[in-house]
């Protein structure tokens, strides 16, 4: 991470939940929180136990819905119920 960023707990939790959602892209992260796949690779390596992350990483690499230019683009795709609550600025409303 370039310029150190500082997340508040709450969005680091929500950047782990959406790097393990198999359908939410490393795209989608880098907009709403600005930091890119290596990043999000780094916190979570920072923030799991190490076979935690080991198996994130055996299920993240290749796979072509976390990459927004390998993921088809005719298939429906879903949607967190979570998900409806963000825009492209922070998490909006949490409950």
């Amino acid at each position: 991470m370039k310029n150190k960023v500082i997340f508040r707990p709450s969005e680091v939790d929500r950047i782990i939940e959406m790097a393990w959602e198999d359908r939410t892209s490393f795209d989608a992260i880098e907009k709403q929180f600005g930091i890119v796949e290596k990043d999000v690779i780094k916190l979570m390596r920072k923030e799991l136990k190490e076979k935690s992350f080991k198996m994130w990483r055996k299920r993240v690499q290749g796979r072509s819905t976390k990459h927004g230019k390998r993921s088809p683009k005719d298939k429906l795709r879903f949607k967190s119920n979570r998900q409806k609550q963000i825009t492209l600025n922070k998490i909006s409303k949490r409950k």
